[in-house]
């Protein structure tokens, strides 16, 4: 496997106002709201960023070229993050920072246990908090030199990115999603509702996954959401 990233420029040196500039971030990330706002958090940092929407585009990615920085959403469509989390860690080279991100901020110790070097609770708006955990990932040489005034600013990442993510759901419950397919639902739809603020969403989210954690019927909870979702894709074409 190629260590480099083809298209990688030469070796740029981190600065206060840039601390994460010359790293490469690969997010992997399904919801594009989300990945729209890590996008912007790069931007702001100084980082290139690659973005894979499920454990096997992110293998792909891996065999060719090594990013800096790994961002590995737990849940994905084709599986488990933490599954990619472990090959991570026990990969030779290794990825210099492997970070977990997820909207259940109880499976830190999951994350923590399959090795990674930090997390990241969704939503991730906070430009401070995201260059504060990769930085304390990486090694000492990778970090701007000097005393660095943390930036108190927060991104607005597009809407259009929160309704990709609402079609995208659309077309897995138009599926007859079976049970594994309902809790990607939940899962999936408990952060990007959470990310965008929308309460009633995240909500029916959560009494979806609830009622599948007890193995109980999830009929009229799937229904909801559906109708929920129906509503907010006709609010798009209305825009």
């Amino acid at each position: 496997m190629d260590d480099t990233d083809p298209f990688e420029r030469p070796t740029l040196t981190p600065t206060a106002e840039r601390p994460l500039l010359g790293l490469t971030v690969l997010v992997v990330e399904d919801s594009r709201f989300a990945c729209e706002a890590m996008r912007l958090l790069c931007l702001r940092s100084g980082a290139r960023i690659r973005r894979a929407d499920c454990l096997r585009s992110a293998r792909r990615h891996l065999q060719v070229y090594r990013p800096t920085v790994a961002l590995v959403d737990l849940g994905l469509p084709d599986g488990c993050g933490l599954d990619l989390i472990a090959e991570l860690t026990q990969s030779t080279p290794r990825v210099e920072a492997i970070i977990a991100i997820s909207g259940d901020s109880h499976k830190e110790p999951d994350a923590r246990a399959a090795g990674v070097d930090g997390f990241l609770a969704k939503p991730i708006t906070s430009l401070s908090s995201f260059q504060q955990a990769i930085l304390a990932a990486l090694s000492e040489e990778r970090r701007p030199l000097g005393p660095r005034v943390l930036p108190d600013e927060y991104i607005t990442p597009d809407r259009i990115g929160f309704q990709d993510d609402i079609a995208h759901i659309a077309g897995v419950l138009g599926d007859q999603p079976n049970d594994q397919t309902l809790d990607y639902v939940a899962q999936f739809l408990c952060g990007v509702a959470r990310s965008a603020n929308d309460l009633r969403l995240e909500e029916a989210a959560r009494a979806l996954a609830h009622k599948r954690a007890l193995g109980q019927p999830v009929g009229p909870e799937t229904a909801n959401i559906a109708g929920m979702i129906q509503h907010r894709l006709a609010e798009r074409i209305a825009i």
